[in-house]
This record gives structure tokens, sequence and C-alpha cells, in this order.
């Protein structure tokens, strides 16, 4: 059978787009492994963050506005959404597990990162008239952290909440095949072609699919589908893996579940120490963070012994009780200059959807309408996300001067973030170090191009990534 289009990928973007495709009455063939081990989607905390996940770097250029004009737009759409794929999967049961978000702000980060990250959620609040409550943090009975870390203030954002992302794959993968969509729990291996023009894809066991319309949108592992097509992928920004772990847990007897996402803003190149209560009685605790060339599978002792200490030390103490319920590994799609790669690629009938970093499940109603609309030449008339076209030249964020030193202070925040005890006058040795070494390595990249502070971070202790940002820089020099 030829269908109308494939979409590649098992995720919440590549399995939100084929149900929107399918509902519209096209033939869609989902072509995926559907254990999704290892998935972004999979071990997300799944918030509806759309002001939660706003940084002072992030509104520093045009770029990082759209993001969170992309934020917005998906957040308002969320219950519809879901009232569609209920309609569509026969299967009512609440995605929604959280109600509101609470944002503390505590002595466990720096001035410099949590409060000036802080401060910016509160304006980007005001600026697009969101309702939002200051409250003393004393009033989130939940939260009873170590005296050493505890909040200053916190905020409450009564319309940003989570649901499940395990119950949303499920719902996903139930709609999509009740409006006749084809799924295939197998890996593409490669695009096929002919004439400058997409016939398909070749499926990891050697068998063939048809379609003159092809969307990958398979996370970390996108753009290995286009080898076989060197002049396209070279142009196109390199994705990397934001290697993350997240634990669920089971409380101890006695204690209850927050009603609430709690979170810390947005640090050390992570979205925030998190906690979402499930709506099965787990609580998820996120999240970490580790660029890697490549996506990784287990979780390491470090991340977890990290993790634990976070969540137990700044959220509950009592959740040194908790027992473990599984210790998940997640692998977010990061780019070469962090935004995201969203449009046709190179060739009549390749679109390309990923590069998301943490907001893929969020964004996946919005991203969903788009691509259906733009690939068969309807009106996006609420967004443009041409910006994203993905064979582009590395989009601009921050200013170079500005990155390094955001770098330095990413990476001293970790430190922090550890209680590290050093002495005062080690501080700016330390500090002056650090920005020397970035200054030097982004100065050795390129002479214009810039990657985003935790690609630098990273990069320097990874040769494999340095050389890929070198390959694809020189591609646009």
């Amino acid at each position: 059978m030829k269908y109308d289009v494939i979409v590649v990928g098992s995720g919440a973007i590549s399995s939100s787009i084929a149900y929107e495709l399918a509902s519209r009455k096209y033939t869609v063939c989902r072509i995926g492994r559907l254990d999704r081990s290892n998935a972004a989607s999979n071990a997300a905390g799944a918030m509806n963050g759309c002001f939660g996940e706003v940084t002072t770097g992030l509104v520093a250029s045009q770029h990082g506005k759209l993001k969170v004009s992309m934020d917005f737009n998906a957040k308002k759409r969320w219950p519809q959404w879901a009232k569609r794929l209920a309609v569509s999967s026969g299967n009512h049961q609440s995605l929604f597990t959280a109600q509101g978000t609470h944002v503390i702000l505590n002595t466990a980060g720096t001035d410099e990162i949590d409060s000036a990250n802080y401060d910016a959620i509160e304006k980007m609040l005001i600026s697009y008239n969101e309702p939002y409550e200051k409250i003393p943090p004393k009033q989130i009975t939940w939260l009873k952290p170590n005296e050493l870390v505890r909040p200053l203030m916190s905020l409450y954002i009564p319309d940003e909440h989570a649901v499940n992302s395990h119950l949303l794959l499920k719902v996903l993968d139930s709609a999509f095949l009740a409006e006749g969509g084809t799924l295939i729990s197998k890996n593409a291996k490669r695009v096929l072609s002919e004439n400058g023009r997409v016939t398909g894809v070749e499926l990891e066991d050697g068998k063939t699919i048809s379609a003159n319309k092809v969307i990958i949108a398979a996370g970390v592992y996108s753009l290995d589908i286009l080898t076989d097509m060197p002049d396209i992928k070279k142009r196109i920004p390199p994705l990397f893996s934001g290697n993350g772990v997240s634990i669920l847990l089971k409380l101890p007897e006695g204690v209850e579940l927050p009603q609430s996402v709690i979170r810390t803003p947005n640090r050390a190149f992570a979205c925030g120490l998190h906690c979402v209560p499930r709506n099965d009685g787990i609580l998820y605790i996120g999240a970490t963070n580790i660029l890697k060339n490549d996506p990784r599978t287990q979780a390491t002792v470090s991340d977890v012994q990290f993790l634990l200490d976070c969540a137990v030390e700044q959220l509950n103490i009592n959740l040194y009780s908790s027992e473990i319920i599984s210790i998940q590994v997640g692998n977010r799609p990061i780019s070469a200059d962090g935004f995201p790669l969203i449009g046709e690629c190179g060739m009549n009938g390749l679109w390309l959807v990923t590069g998301t970093y943490r907001d893929g499940l969020h964004q996946s109603p919005l991203l969903a309408d788009y691509v259906a609309n733009a690939i068969y030449g309807n009106a996006n008339t609420d967004i443009d996300l041409s910006y994203f076209t993905p064979i582009r030249a590395p989009l601009a964020g921050l200013s170079r001067d500005v990155t390094a030193k955001e770098t330095t202070s990413q990476m001293l925040g970790v430190g922090y973030e550890c209680l590290w005890d050093i002495k005062p006058n080690w501080t700016p040795i330390i500090q002056e170090g650090l920005l020397q070494r970035y200054e030097s390595f982004i100065h050795s990249l390129h002479p214009n191009f810039t990657p985003p502070p935790e690609v630098i971070a990273f990069s320097y202790y990874n040769d494999k990534i340095k050389e890929r940002l070198l390959k694809y820089y020189d591609a646009w020099s």
C-alpha cells in the first residue's frame, strides 16, 4: 500500500502529527518502535510549562521569544486537545495530573541564575497578562525542605498543569488507530527518494514503505535517517542528546502527593528541580540534563544520587523513606544552536520536526496542527515558524561575550546546588579560570558562530561534539 504520509518516530510529536493527519482523513503510516525506551517523551515529567520554563537567556533573542510564543500557543490548545484524544480513543481517563504550578526560589541556587530567572518568569507572566499569585512558601504545605535550602519566595501559576506522559502516549496510539492510521513497530533505516522527490522509507529489516511525503520526528535520532543524504544533512544543525534522568517514587505511608507541580526556575543547563504528581498515586521527580554526543540507555550513579539528594533536601525530607518504582532515562534532542528544526528539508516532500529540547511534548498539539497545515499548503495564521527551517546557518541566541559568562555562571551554579563548601577567595579564581577557558574555546570554533552555553560546557570535554560543530560551521562558512 502507498500512503499519503509516513511519520517517522513514536514520541509525543510524531504521534500527535500522525493522529492529526489521520483525523483529517489522510492515509498515514507511523513508523517507530513502541517500547519507546530512552525516548524523551517516555521519561518526561510532561509539565504544561510555558512561563515556568522562561529564563533570562531565552528571552534575550527574537528566536527565544518565538519559543515562548510557541509554548503559550500550545498551552491554550491542551484542554481541547485532550477532549479530542478522549473522543477518538474512547479512553476518557484524565490526562492531567496536577492543578497549577508552584515556582519556588530557594537558597540552593545562585542569585545570578535562580533569582534572575525567577524575575524573568514573573515579568513574562505580566507581559502576557497571564494570571499568577505571589504566595508565602509556607502556604505550600507539602514542602518540607532542609532548612539550609528553604524557599525564600514563591508564586503560583494556576493555568500550568501537567499530564501523565505514559498515559498520553498510550492514548495517542489508540486515537491514531481509531482514526484509521497504520502503526509499524519498527525503526526506519533511511529515506528513499527519486529525482529530488521523496518516495518512502526503508525499514531496519529492509522492507520499504511508500509515500510522497515523509515527516521525520524521531527526536535525537532524526538526522540518523538522513545518512544517505550528506549534502542535506551537513547543512542542518547537528543534534546532540540532552541525557536526563527522572525517578518515579511511591511515597511513605502517611505522606500525601502534592496537588500541583512544584519546581525551581531553570538552572544549570536543566529544567530546574521539579516534582509532578501522577494520577496513579506516584510522584515523579526530575530532572537532570547532561549533553552527550550519543544517546544513553542507562542512568549513572552520579545523576541518580544528585537528583535524589536535591529532591530530599529541597522539596521534602520525608522523600528519604520513599520507595523507588523506576529510574527513567530520556534523551532530549538539542540542536547545535539550541533552537528547533521545523520545516521542509531540502527535498520535495521531506519534512523534519525535532530539536525541541525540553518543549516537545508540551508543544505537540501546536506542532501537529502547524505541520499538518503546512505540508498541504494550508495557512498557519496564528504563528510563523519559518525561522526554524532545518537547513540554516546557526541562529544567534546570546551574544558571544555574554555566552561565555553565562556558561561560567551555569557551571558555578552546579557547584552551589551541590552545596559545595569552598573558601570565599577561591570563587573568583575558579570563575576567572572557567571564563578564560570558555572564551578561548568559543574562538577556536569559529570567528562568528557561537553555540549556546550547554553545548559549550559539554563540548569542551568531548572531541566528537566539537568535531560535529566544526563540520556544520564549515558548511556555512
